[in-house]
């Protein structure tokens, strides 16, 4: 995955809850979860772990398919992460 590209991604956090957002630059943007200036959500709730990540063409698609994902269910979040491994 190379930076500049749209990317949507799934981080399973210290409490087993999973996180999925969208970045231009997935290693910049996992330093900054990790650092505790990414999204308030991830914040104290480390150690953060990327277990997926889309590359997707441009920032419209990468947007939609970022929401899509956000609507699933728990259940079908881990089947796409199994999935995808």
């Amino acid at each position: 995955m190379s930076p500049g590209s749209h990317h949507v991604y799934i981080l399973r956090c210290g409490d087993g809850t999973l996180y999925c957002g969208y970045t231009t630059d997935l290693a910049a943007r996992l330093q900054e979860h990790r650092a505790g200036r990414g999204a308030r959500y991830t914040r104290g709730r480390g150690p953060l772990e990327l277990v997926y990540a889309e590359d997707l063409p441009d920032r419209s698609s990468a947007l939609r398919r970022e929401a899509e994902i956000k609507r699933q269910s728990r259940t079908c979040k881990l089947r796409l992460i199994a999935d995808a491994r």
